[in-house]
């Protein structure tokens, strides 16, 4: 009988072992994912900045529109001060 209590002990200790190495490993995925997601965003807002840019350089899109949104939208002042926005 303390042979097959051992064995169930060893088996516990492995489980206990193997659980917590699935939740690193689950803890790494995320991680990667939520990294990879804010690339992703990141880069889309630079794109679509450059296009917006680009519009506004061959006059498709006017530049008072855009400080318009800008004005509107950032409540930083150093923010603000990149755009040439004055302070609020």
């Amino acid at each position: 009988m303390s042979l097959l209590n051992d064995r169930i002990t060893a088996t516990e200790v492995r489980l206990k072992q193997l659980k917590a190495k699935q939740q690193r490993i689950e803890a790494c995925r995320k991680t990667v994912e939520t990294n990879r997601a804010r690339k992703a965003d990141i880069r889309r807002k630079i794109l679509i900045g450059a296009v917006v840019l680009a519009k506004i350089e061959r006059n498709e899109f006017k530049q008072e529109q855009l400080n318009m949104w800008l004005n509107e939208a950032l409540t930083r002042p150093d923010d603000r001060a990149l755009f040439g926005l004055t302070s609020r």
